[in-house]
């Protein structure tokens, strides 16, 4: 079988979220964001390795918070670096090396479906990289930075990008190692991807699996997970200043 280590960054700032907790800390209906991202991921047969990545300065709270969730899901914390790219780097430099494919998921996707990571694991294994994205469907503006509109940008051929991406190891390793090469305009893994000339898939994806950015987004997401199957919950819940789940 095909092996797949994913990797979860969680060592941004949240600043837009402002709360006393960060995002992939908050709860969502009865538990952490950051779990209820990685549970689709950690009883996969495909998945043999998953990284957590957050800020040091969360490692005290987060191995005392959720401890015996890390024991029970065998999810390995990594050390995050001051941006994003960094951080993934750090982890692509723990992954086992047996490990043939690496996935990259937002560990503020909460609503990612296991159907989609089905998905995106055989497009990638097919071609050599696959991400999930939805087709535009509103009009898109181009605005300044009064709030004026300067232009009217065609949605034709317009996707969102989501997560999880996932790729050829060697591919995802060749190009973090080069990263430098290609500027500071790189917003995500399948742009290094792409920078490489390596061509990336898109499996469609689903409106649903929203990132968690701000209050309003949490709302939401608990809106759908509402809708969605409930899946058995992988280990302990820690009480830890999530009260609204024992109301």
């Amino acid at each position: 079988m095909t092996s797949f280590a994913v990797i979860f960054p969680a060592a941004g700032r949240s600043s837009r979220f402002r709360d006393k907790e960060k995002k992939p800390f908050v709860n969502l209906d009865g538990r952490a964001v950051w779990l209820r991202s990685v549970e689709p991921f950690v009883a996969r047969a495909d998945v043999v390795q998953c990284l957590i990545v957050i800020n040091p300065d969360d490692d005290e709270m987060f191995r005392r918070r959720y401890g015996a969730n890390l024991a029970f899901m065998n999810i390995q914390i990594v050390r995050g670096g001051s941006e994003r790219f960094e951080s993934v780097a750090n982890a692509l430099a723990q992954v086992r090396p047996e490990v043939e494919y690496v996935a990259v998921h937002d560990a503020v996707r909460p609503c990612v479906t296991e159907a989609l990571i089905t998905a995106v694991f055989a497009k990638a294994v097919a071609t050599g990289a696959a991400i999930p994205a939805v087709a535009v469907a509103d009009t898109v503006k181009q605005v300044n930075g009064q709030k004026q509109i300067t232009a009217t940008v065609p949605r034709q051929g317009l996707w969102l990008a989501q997560t999880p991406q996932a790729f050829r190891r060697d591919w995802l390793g060749d190009a973090y190692a080069r990263r430098a090469e290609f500027g500071p305009g790189i917003t995500d893994d399948a742009q290094l991807i792409e920078a490489l000339g390596h061509p990336v898939h898109v499996v469609d994806g689903e409106a649903t699996n929203l990132k968690i950015t701000t209050h309003r987004d949490l709302l939401v997401a608990g809106a759908v997970l509402k809708t969605m199957p409930k899946p058995k919950a992988s280990g302990p819940v820690h009480p830890f200043a999530e009260d609204e789940m024992w109301k």
